[in-house]
């Protein structure tokens, strides 16, 4: 790894560059990725994971892995999510209890007499051998303990694994501070979307939370997957990722707008109805019109498009949404917007689109009740080059592992 060939000065001036970069990262998942990611490649270290204390626990948010993610070349590795108790009794629990930092050669060879012990049931069911280990926690300005980082397998310039150096140690926690401030700002960002979610969940018991972090997430595989194989520079599919993310948790923002007895109604809508349930596409993007960020753009777009078909079948089409009339050059023969198709229809909507088919497939609704996986995918097969994108029918399915690891990730409650 580069970090091994950096002198002290450059590790320092490497972690004032990332502090400001991190800062300009809004979405939560995306920002834990990124903290790791860096905290990694500063002490070189093969692996790592990250917790975020919710309430009284210790919750598994993200890990990574060069060794096993060599098993799954071009694929994101699986894991499960888990919370742990804060307490003196597990290594992460302990650092986010007492706030210190725990730096161990070997997770193994640990003393009967420390009260933490090294669960060994991960290394076991993955094959892989846990040695060293630099576990920190992230601390806010205000001394406050929001979670808990852990290091994994430092290596030497040989890339033998290695302790970590204790001279790193004052690096990587001032690196910490700064992360944990960027966490703790992407935390009040995401509360604030879900705010917003729980609002539209008061009106349509359908927009919950699990939804639209499952519809959020699978919007961002698709796309990196997309994106991977079309060979689009990383730091273009970081950016986009932040905003693809928070943009398609509010999809279906627009509802808010849509009466009760529509949107509450315990069957099937009729035509009548189901034109006004439409609106709420061009109503959601309404609320973007005055565009202060690219997060507003990507807002508007997805949801706007979100329900467009590839074939021309779908809604709203060429629409103004501040009149709600077709866009010049755009209507259909009696004055409708035409609807768009093929590539007409912007990316994020198009991933969007088969995201949150996808879950409302694989969800209970009033009028229907689940359907089971091998329906869903059959559906989805189905609308390949007519509702959907063909290749991001084909993407879907060459991440579909990923896609069913982050349905287990945010189920419903």
């Amino acid at each position: 790894m580069i970090a091994a060939m950096l002198t002290e000065q450059q590790k320092l001036a490497t972690i004032i560059s990332l502090g400001i970069e991190i800062t300009q990262v809004k979405d939560l998942d995306v920002l834990l990725e990124r903290i790791l990611k860096e905290a990694r490649r500063l002490v070189s270290a093969d692996a790592g994971s990250i917790y975020v204390k919710e309430d009284d626990k210790l919750k598994f948010s993200y890990t990574q892995n060069d060794t096993l993610q060599r098993r799954r070349p071009g694929r994101k590795l699986i894991y499960s999510t888990f919370t742990l108790p804060i307490n003196s009794q597990s290594i992460a629990g302990y650092v986010a209890n007492t706030g210190e930092l725990l730096n161990l050669p070997d997770a193994y060879e640990l003393s009967p007499s420390l009260p933490f012990s090294f669960n060994r049931n991960i290394d076991d069911l993955s094959g892989y051998r846990t040695q060293s280990l630099l576990t920190f926690p992230l601390k806010t300005s205000r001394g406050n303990t929001i979670g808990v980082l852990q290091l994994i397998n430092g290596r030497d310039a040989a890339g033998r694994v290695s302790a970590f150096a204790p001279k790193d140690e004052p690096l990587i926690m001032h690196f910490a501070n700064m992360a944990a401030v960027a966490v703790e700002r992407a935390q009040m960002t995401r509360t604030m979307i879900l705010r917003t979610i729980k609002m539209a969940e008061l009106r349509d018991p359908k927009e919950t939370g699990a939804h639209v972090n499952r519809v959020a997430s699978y919007a961002v595989a698709l796309y990196e997957s997309w994106a991977g194989k079309r060979g689009v520079p990383a730091e273009v599919i970081d950016k986009n990722r932040d905003i693809l993310r928070m943009a398609a948790m509010l999809h279906d923002v627009g509802k808010v707008a849509i009466p009760d007895a529509i949107l509450k109604k315990p069957a099937r809508l009729d035509d009548a109805e189901r034109s006004i349930m439409k609106q709420h596409t061009f109503l959601g993007a309404r609320l973007f019109s005055e565009r202060y960020s690219e997060f507003d753009e990507a807002s508007a777009v997805v949801a706007m498009n979100h329900h467009e078909k590839w074939d021309g079948t779908g809604y709203p089409g060429y629409i103004d949404p501040a009149a709600a009339t077709a866009l010049p050059g755009h209507e259909n023969s009696d004055g409708t917007p035409r609807p768009k198709q093929g590539e007409e229809i912007p990316l994020f909507g198009r991933i969007v689109a088969l995201a949150d088919v996808y879950d409302a497939l694989g969800s209970r609704r009033v009028y229907k009740e689940r359907w089971d996986e091998a329906r869903v995918l059959e559906e989805i097969t189905a609308g390949s080059g007519t509702h959907f994108d063909p290749e991001m029918v084909e993407t879907f399915f060459s991440c579909l592992d990923t896609i069913r690891n982050i349905a287990e990730r945010y189920p419903d409650h």
